[in-house]
């Protein structure tokens, strides 16, 4: 299985550079439905006495390898030694395909022929830029079962060698249900990562695989309709289909919203923090081909030891490149080392909280005690590991962020509850907080490791100043405190561990507190 990514940092760029070089030396099996893309370009001046539709006046033929081929074809233009097992008609076009195969770094030892049903066809006719029809030729009726033997035969050959497998599916007949079991199988006996360009809406044929790339249309039909507009109904409708098929993660792309990734946790306790990838197309001509783009980019950068992460950073880049061509093209891996190394360059990847903003301004949500809980329930059905931690914070310091990063690492969502200015001035005297509650908060939600803020605070010096009534309305799995205390000096612990919650100390940085900047101010110091 692909390593658990660091789901709260965005890649090095030094770090990609280094995988799209070592890409070069990992080798790549493509298994599902290849066709030949042909391409008529011309230009329209009139519209047909016949009918009232353009005239195109051909100019220019192309041909390519389209379907699991633009993979093959993408994953050579990255420079990763690649074949692909799939099946052709004994006809030219057949002929047409095996010789692009080849041109693609195939060796066109996994290409079978099927006797009876000719080679897919898809012809797409163009004026400039514009698509005006497609015409598709092709057999979709089951294989045989010599002809599912033989594929069989050459997958149990090839597949045990190479360092990423890919099941491409356009729904043509070569992914059967006994070979997507075996390439499964293959690979979790081989331990090599299975990525899955899925077809249909039972997504429980590729229970197993390490990993599955639906369009946004796909994850919701997959679902029965689930939505998959927002970040957060990405988020639990991808967790959805993960649970419902055995697939250990979703890809979903998202078109001019990017690239969104869910992954399970490896002891399936409970899922990773999601990350949303801002797209990075400047201007989209042709979407052809553009998820053969993504699914290669990602299984050479897996194939070459990147976190799933890493892989939707570079497929998300290359995602964005190649839908700025016309047809169905492939991308080059200089066109990624280029977009890495430009000056304008960003890579924008969002740790996913529920109601984070995918921009530059990341900011947790200041919520009420209400809204907080539905949080924390919907984060609990996930199967999420809530934790939670209390304080004034009027001067955020090094070691405030030492102590929540801190936190928030041990845990999949962290609540900052935040004292009212009134409870501080209650705790602190009448000179504090120099900081109202407001822009302590938001200087608070912009850090990382905090999901969700929310105020508490006796109103009263008679009331109770400790969080203890918010614990105990929030329920959180772990309750944080500095290691400055001892648990039976902290008031919260009976009632957090009254209900089966966990208390955990953490070391506080040495020397750093808001009382010593504090003071040091006053008496004319550098802070």
């Amino acid at each position: 299985m692909t390593p658990s990514p660091s789901p709260i940092e965005n890649p090095d760029t030094t770090r990609l550079l280094s995988l799209i070089s070592a890409m070069r030396d990992k080798k790549v099996l493509i298994i599902g439905d290849i066709m030949l893309d042909r391409f008529v370009r011309g230009e329209v001046t009139r519209i047909s006495p016949e009918s009232p539709i353009p005239v195109l006046a051909a100019k220019q033929e192309n041909r390519m390898i389209g379907g699991a081929g633009n993979v093959l074809a993408n994953l050579n233009s990255l420079k990763v030694p690649c074949d692909i097992v799939a099946i052709i008609g004994e006809d030219a076009e057949g002929e047409q395909v095996r010789g692009l195969v080849e041109a693609a770094g195939g060796t066109g030892k996994g290409l079978v022929i099927r006797l009876e049903t000719p080679t897919t066809i898809k012809t797409r006719f163009l004026a400039g830029h514009q698509q005006l029809l497609r015409v598709d030729h092709e057999v979709t009726a089951p294989i045989s079962a010599a002809l599912e033997q033989e594929l069989l035969k050459k997958i149990e050959t090839m597949a045990p060698y190479r360092d990423a497998l890919v099941l491409s599916d356009y729904g043509k007949g070569v992914l059967t249900a006994t070979i997507i079991r075996k390439v499964i199988e293959i690979g979790k006996t081989h331990n090599i990562p299975v990525l899955v360009d899925p077809k249909g809406t039972d997504y429980s044929k590729y229970s197993g695989a390490t990993l599955a790339t639906p369009n946004r249309k796909e994850l919701m039909e997959a679902t029965h309709g689930s939505p998959t507009e927002t970040d957060n109904e990405i988020t639990e409708t991808a967790e959805k289909l993960i649970l419902q098929s055995g697939i250990s993660s979703i890809v979903a792309t998202r078109s001019q919203d990017g690239m969104s990734i869910i992954q399970q946790k490896p002891d399936k306790s409970g899922f990773e923090r999601p990350v949303h990838f801002r797209t990075n197309a400047r201007e989209v001509f042709d979407v052809s081909g553009a998820g053969d783009t993504v699914i290669a980019t990602i299984a050479a950068t897996l194939a070459a030891g990147g976190t799933l992460v890493e892989a939707g950073s570079l497929a998300n880049i290359a995602g964005g490149i190649v839908v700025g061509k016309v047809g169905t093209a492939a991308i080059r891996a200089q066109e990624i080392i280029d977009a890495l190394t430009s000056s304008t360059h960003d890579l924008e990847a969002t740790p996913a909280g529920e109601m984070s903003a995918l921009d530059r301004s990341r900011r947790a949500p200041v919520c009420d005690w209400e809204k907080a809980l539905e949080e924390v329930n919907r984060w609990r059905a996930r199967g999420l590991k809530v934790g939670f931690t209390n304080g004034c914070f009027d001067i955020l310091h090094a070691g405030h962020v030492n102590y929540l990063n801190d936190a928030r690492n041990q845990c999949d969502r962290l609540i900052l509850g935040l004292n009212t200015d009134i409870s501080v001035q209650l705790l602190k005297g009448p000179d504090r907080p120099l900081n109202d509650q407001n822009s302590r908060a938001t200087v608070l939600g912009a850090l990382g490791a905090i999901d969700l803020v929310v105020f508490f605070g006796a109103e009263n010096a008679t009331d109770d100043d400790t969080a203890k009534k918010l614990i105990q309305y929030l329920k959180p799995d772990i309750f944080f405190k500095g290691a400055d205390f001892t648990l039976d000096q902290i008031p919260e612990v009976p009632t957090i561990l009254s209900y089966g919650g966990q208390v955990k100390l953490i070391p506080l940085t040495k020397g750093i507190s808001t009382d010593n900047i504090i003071e040091r101010l006053n008496n004319g110091e550098a802070a």
